[in-house]
């Protein structure tokens, strides 16, 4: 394996665009007032008792392991282990699975009371589960049982590669040959916003000793995924692709999932992460400042719109326009060019999102307001 060089500085850009530091840091203390103790219309993290919390998906009044993964995230990188640990109590409380062929897993979907409403995990909740672990780890050392932090990392990542090995136990979450993590693990497709090569590159170094190489190349593969994923002309994947990158539309839902729509968002954020941690593909730079180009210059601003990734608009408007605004801005880690400070500072003058439809919205604003302020960082074991 390659050696993984970790990043000493974390860019500021907001900082490098004139904001003062004072303002930033008021920004980011509000914006998780605002998300974890504002008022019923605004926040979405929600003590239930004793060392208890979990995040609601405001659009679908659920409680999704993609929520709880992201405020574990968001927690640590914010240092506010006691709200860390009331989400983890309440995921390992109500969402782990311990029976059945999904046992090692989380249920996707449960109600606010714990209700499951899934017997099935999404990968993109385990994959954040283990990073957010791992750099609970790094950053507030481990405890005991749930709170072995390091040790449950990697216990949800041997369950994400080696389930099925035995018959009986499930099915994993990467495809085995092609180092590809899947949509769900009955189905041969992926999700380009699940692909986050950046942690996988993490993984390779703090997993199982014996499952580092496939982490590794895990990351190599999501790599080159993504050149596939993406339109060469405007940067745009789907929400769901083969392994080959072709855009896919599942037959059995009634929305279309060939777009670029809701789940796709995430993924210049993504890459541009990856691409301000580690450096280690030029393209995700060029892809950034195509997106960009495509939403500053060609849609002249406009984010709430649906598009056919080559750009062709479609009838009707975006569920999640601020989602939009803060990845745009997010991928300025990456992109250069004038566009990178346009999408900034159009981002920096967009408040959180209000109304039922805020917590995908704030999550990923959030996200992006820690990335371009240096504050979404690497917290090594």
């Amino acid at each position: 394996m390659a050696a993984v060089t970790l990043p000493t500085h974390y860019r500021n850009v907001f900082a490098e665009l004139g904001y003062a530091q004072a303002e930033i840091d008021a920004r980011i203390e509000n914006t998780f007032h605002t998300i974890f103790y504002g008022d019923e219309a605004h926040r979405f993290y929600h003590p239930t008792g004793p060392g208890l919390a979990y995040i609601e998906d405001t659009g679908n009044h659920d409680v999704r392991t993609e929520g709880m993964s992201y405020g574990m995230m968001l927690c640590v990188q914010t240092d506010h282990k006691a709200e860390f640990d009331a989400l983890w109590s309440w995921v390992m409380h109500y969402m782990y699975m311990q029976d059945g062929p999904n046992a090692g897993y989380f249920a996707w979907s449960c109600q606010p009371d714990g209700t499951p409403n899934a017997n099935g995990p999404a990968p993109d909740g385990e994959e954040y589960f283990a990073m957010a672990l791992f750099f609970a780890a790094g950053r507030w050392g481990c405890g005991s049982g749930i709170y072995d932090y390091a040790a449950m990392a990697r216990r949800i990542l041997h369950s994400c590669l080696h389930k099925g090995e035995k018959p009986g136990t499930g099915r994993p979450m990467w495809d085995p040959e092609n180092h590809l993590i899947k949509f769900i693990t009955e189905c041969d497709f992926t999700d380009p916003s699940y692909h986050l090569p950046h942690f996988y590159t993490l993984f390779s170094l703090w997993a199982d000793e014996a499952d580092r190489p496939f982490w590794a190349q895990a990351a190599r593969a999501s790599r080159a995924f993504l050149h596939k994923a993406c339109h060469p002309v405007t940067g745009l994947c789907a929400e769901y692709s083969l392994y080959d990158g072709t855009p896919h539309n599942r037959s059995d839902r009634d929305q279309r999932h060939d777009l670029y729509y809701s789940d796709a968002y995430r993924t210049i954020a993504n890459m541009a992460l990856d691409y301000a941690w580690f450096g280690a593909d030029p393209w995700q730079a060029e892809n950034a400042e195509r997106l960009q180009k495509f939403f500053c210059e060609t849609l002249c601003g406009r984010t709430n719109g649906i598009w056919e990734i080559d750009g062709t608009p479609l009838p009707g408007e975006a569920l999640h326009p601020v989602a939009i605004t803060a990845t745009n801005a997010q991928a300025s880690l990456a992109a250069g060019g004038p566009n990178a400070e346009v999408c900034v500072r159009r981002f920096w003058n967009t408040p959180l999102r209000d109304g039922p439809r805020r917590y995908y919205d704030n999550c990923l604003y959030f996200f992006a307001l820690l990335a371009l302020s240096g504050r979404y960082r690497i917290w090594p074991l």
